[in-house]
């Protein structure tokens, strides 16, 4: 199975933070399991450092592609279906980062790792 990591579940298995669940460390940790990481998540952590809302990320934003190429991990680029299909997602989240993480996980067939709920709004697989 593929899947594709929401950012917090991205910055908690790289920085060990304890806060991924057990289920979502199985799958991360599985050398049979297709992890990608998208582009959205490095523009996410890149951006949330750069406005002082993330400073344990900062060591991730300075080396991220050399660090997701170390973890095994897929890169997924955002093209322009993706970003459409984001904007005509319904519901009232307006989280451009989660719009376009939940288009990618379902353009692509991925699984979204993720603790937020709020994914639930666009019809995207997750598992926590």
């Amino acid at each position: 199975m593929s899947h594709l990591l929401d950012t917090h579940a991205l910055v908690w298995w790289l920085t060990g933070a304890p806060l991924l669940s057990k289920t979502a460390t199985t799958i991360i940790a599985d050398p049979q399991t297709d992890v990608f990481v998208s582009a959205v998540s490095a523009f996410e952590i890149a951006n949330k450092v750069r406005i002082g809302k993330w400073h344990e990320a900062a060591v991730l934003a300075d080396d991220f592609e050399a660090i997701i190429e170390g973890e095994r991990f897929s890169p997924l680029s955002i093209n322009q279906h993706h970003a459409v299909m984001a904007g005509l997602l319904p519901g009232d989240h307006r989280d451009p980062f989660d719009r376009l993480l939940a288009s990618q996980a379902r353009s692509e067939s991925l699984t979204l790792v993720t603790s937020d709920d709020a994914f639930s709004t666009f019809s995207v697989a997750t598992v926590w």
